[in-house]
């Protein structure tokens, strides 16, 4: 079925939300994300032109898209990202447009992204602190999570999201400090379950803190009551909020609690392949016959038709995926 009701795949679940990577490039080389010495980058003209992804979303919006999130790699490195999200908000049927980035370039394009019609961001921020967060990164730029996210709420991007990938030994010291932050923020801390995929196999199941023990060790600062997440934006997350919080606390879970039967995503690749999920093999090339002008929606259903019914990452069955910033996360 497709229209208003969207599109569905081969178990029903119907798909309206499409991520969007723009480039495989990042200027962070985080420890659960890329291996330190980078990847072999895609050649430029195998990248889809911000004309290129326009067609896609024109395309597949009559189809059931209404959401869309640009990604990475980092996407605000891509030169004039400000155009791209313009040319988005023209397309009717979008009603969301989030982006998820490490927030290093907030201060300078949260007002011009948020003029051409960016609704939020999802930010990254895996330590509170300085020396730290150049450690996990890889790369030290000077940054603040926390200004970023306030440089972002000052514009009106809301609802503010920060994911924190935790790790154990590394940064699972800081999980009380994140979920404080939502104290006296409206933000929306998420803590992500580490998972070790690809080249970043020197992170293991021995990094892994589960969900379970976050929320106990949350629950120490106070009684945790289950909430309603953001109005917009709702994923996979479990939301919590700490009595008298503005924000709230989220965990997402892939390691320990899948949340595949309500998934509704599917991914574009930067080079143009529609992948079905994140950690499986299954990928649609849509590059060649858009840029032979021929008409996406036949791709887009047998897409569908394939979509796995789970991923595999607990096998460590990830579809030749040597790293997260491949498909932006």
């Amino acid at each position: 079925m497709t229209g208003l009701d969207g599109a569905r795949d081969q178990f029903g679940r119907r798909i309206e939300y499409l991520r969007i990577s723009v480039t495989d490039r990042c200027n962070f080389r985080c420890l659960y994300c890329m291996p330190p010495e980078g990847l072999t980058w895609l050649p430029k003209s195998d990248i889809l032109s911000y004309e290129e992804i326009a067609d896609v979303v024109q395309q597949l919006a009559p189809l059931g898209l209404r959401r869309v999130r640009i990604t990475g790699g980092e996407p605000t490195i891509r030169p004039d990202l400000v155009r791209l999200v313009a040319m988005l908000r023209a397309v009717p049927a979008v009603e969301d447009i989030a982006l998820s980035t490490n927030g290093v370039r907030m201060r300078e394009l949260a007002g011009p992204l948020h003029e051409a019609g960016l609704d939020r961001v999802n930010m990254s921020a895996d330590s509170l602190r300085p020396e730290r967060i150049a450690r996990i990164a890889r790369r030290d730029l000077g940054f603040d999570p926390v200004v970023a996210a306030l440089a972002a709420e000052r514009v009106g991007l809301a609802p503010i999201k920060i994911n924190v990938v935790v790790m154990r030994g590394i940064n699972d010291d800081e999980i009380e400090d994140f979920a404080r932050l939502t104290e006296r923020n409206p933000w929306h801390v998420r803590f992500i379950e580490l998972m070790p995929v690809g080249d970043m196999r020197a992170l293991t199941w021995e990094h892994v803190v589960a969900s379970d023990e976050v929320l106990d060790r949350i629950g120490r600062l106070g009684a945790l009551t289950p909430t309603a997440g953001p109005a917009r934006g709702n994923g996979p997350a479990a939301y919590y909020r700490l009595a008298g919080a503005a924000g709230t606390i989220g965990v997402i879970t892939p390691m320990t609690h899948t949340y595949c039967a309500s998934c509704n995503r599917v991914r574009l690749t930067a080079d143009g392949r529609l992948r079905t999920c994140l950690f499986g093999d299954h990928e649609v090339d849509l590059r060649t016959p858009l840029r032979a002008g021929e008409p996406l929606a036949p791709r887009f259903h047998d897409a569908l038709a394939n979509k796995p019914r789970e991923h595999e990452l607990l096998q460590m069955r990830v579809g030749g995926l040597r790293a997260l910033s491949q498909v932006g996360g």
